[in-house]
């Protein structure tokens, strides 16, 4: 990954969730058994991806806005970059074979989940890939240290320890850990300032929060500032020089949860159903897992903190037409603040990159003007010359 790509996926993502963090919850999905239909049902006036795009072949019928996800899904799964399929700028043309292949084994994966699996998406493009463009078919010899490991026999995966508590009492805790469901509902506005370190560079972030769903983020670049943003119905991200690029699909879900301030207090009415999935380590910490499912959108996956309750990481998953893209947020740090624990710090880990984000300052209840959250006007298109 370059410089600029690492900078650009480390910008976006830390917009997205910054909000999150701080409130210290959310995530949207876990490994789940069958995980969805091969295909993704397209809603009533949505556009579809032939309606937008040209030369679309294989996935007619797919929502337009799960192009790009579905493309990133395919450069993390055999590890490659735009160019492998395609010559920019002219996406649509079909003059390199890896594309026409690609093309071939998309229609594999889809019959084999098809035939094999009922239509739901087990099968994807990483089950055999595995961030390579050859695929693996050769188990892998065992390692010195393996065999001294386990006496020369294959390891066992470890069995998930079962869970001593039920979902909504894990819940309860989180809340009466973050500071009651009092202290959560009083914060009507969060201001931070933070630092994004990434690849060993560092940028500094200010984050604007207020409630009713409201949140803004401005990551300070050398070229300008990139701004993510939510205004209650729609999300959009501000390049440097003015470019604007409205939010789709599971960005705009996971901006209007990032900028809800109660969201702890709002779990249980989210959820259709939660449960607990047993336990799991996070660093050497033990903790809780719970699975949320809602309708229409993938489930949500959080881990609490055995001891002390709080969240420690949360995973969730960008929905796409060929799989699910995961993002992993881990949270440390965590400080009280007018009454109510907040982490100072997380890591956001997706399969192209990761960051940490650590907030040097915060205040809370503070007055936020509601103009600092108005979608910007686009910039004019260049005028021609006058004829």
């Amino acid at each position: 990954m370059n410089g600029n790509r690492a900078l650009m996926v480390a910008v976006t993502a830390a917009a997205v969730v910054c909000g999150v963090a701080v409130r210290g919850v959310r995530a949207q999905s876990g490994v789940m058994p069958h995980s969805g239909p091969v295909m993704p049902p397209v809603q009533g006036g949505e556009k579809k991806a032939e309606e937008q795009f040209k030369n679309i072949q294989v996935l007619k019928g797919v929502p337009a806005e799960q192009i790009f996800p579905t493309m990133q899904f395919i450069s993390v799964s055999l590890g490659v970059e735009c160019e492998y399929c395609h010559t920019p700028p002219d996406f649509d043309k079909d003059d390199k074979k890896p594309k026409l292949f690609a093309r071939e084994m998309m229609k594999m994966m889809f019959a084999i989940n098809k035939e094999n699996f009922e239509g739901h998406r087990e099968v994807t493009c990483y089950s055999c890939h595995r961030g390579s463009t050859d695929p693996v078919a050769i188990p892998a010899v065992m390692t010195e240290e393996e065999a001294k490991a386990v006496g020369g026999a294959p390891k066992k995966p470890a069995e998930p320890k079962r869970a001593e508590t039920t979902a909504e009492q894990l819940l309860d805790k989180y809340i009466q850990a973050a500071g009651g469901p009092a202290a959560v509902e009083k914060i009507s506005s969060r201001v931070m300032k933070a630092t994004m370190d990434f690849g060993g560079r560092s940028v500094a972030i200010d984050i604007y929060a207020k409630d009713p769903e409201q949140r803004i983020s401005f990551a300070h670049m050398p070229e300008g500032d990139s701004v993510t943003a939510f205004n209650g119905h729609e999300g959009w991200l501000g390049m440097p020089g003015g470019r604007l690029r409205e939010m789709h699909g599971s960005d705009l879900d996971g901006a209007a949860i990032d900028a809800d301030l109660h969201l702890a207090t709002h779990l249980k009415q989210m959820f259709t159903e939660i449960t607990a999935r047993g336990m799991d380590k996070v660093g050497d910490r033990e903790a809780y897992v719970v699975v949320g499912q809602r309708e229409g959108k993938p489930p949500i996956r959080l881990y609490f903190d055995a001891e002390t309750g709080l969240l420690i990481r949360l995973v969730r998953f960008g929905e796409t037409a060929l799989g699910r893209l995961p993002t992993q947020i881990d949270y440390a740090d965590y400080r009280e603040a007018d009454g109510v624990k907040i982490p100072y710090r997380w890591t956001l880990a997706r399969p192209n990159g990761r960051f940490t984000i650590q907030v040097s300052e915060v205040r809370q209840n503070i007055p936020v003007d509601d103009t600092k959250f108005v979608k910007p006007a686009p910039p004019e298109p260049p005028k021609g010359p006058a004829k």
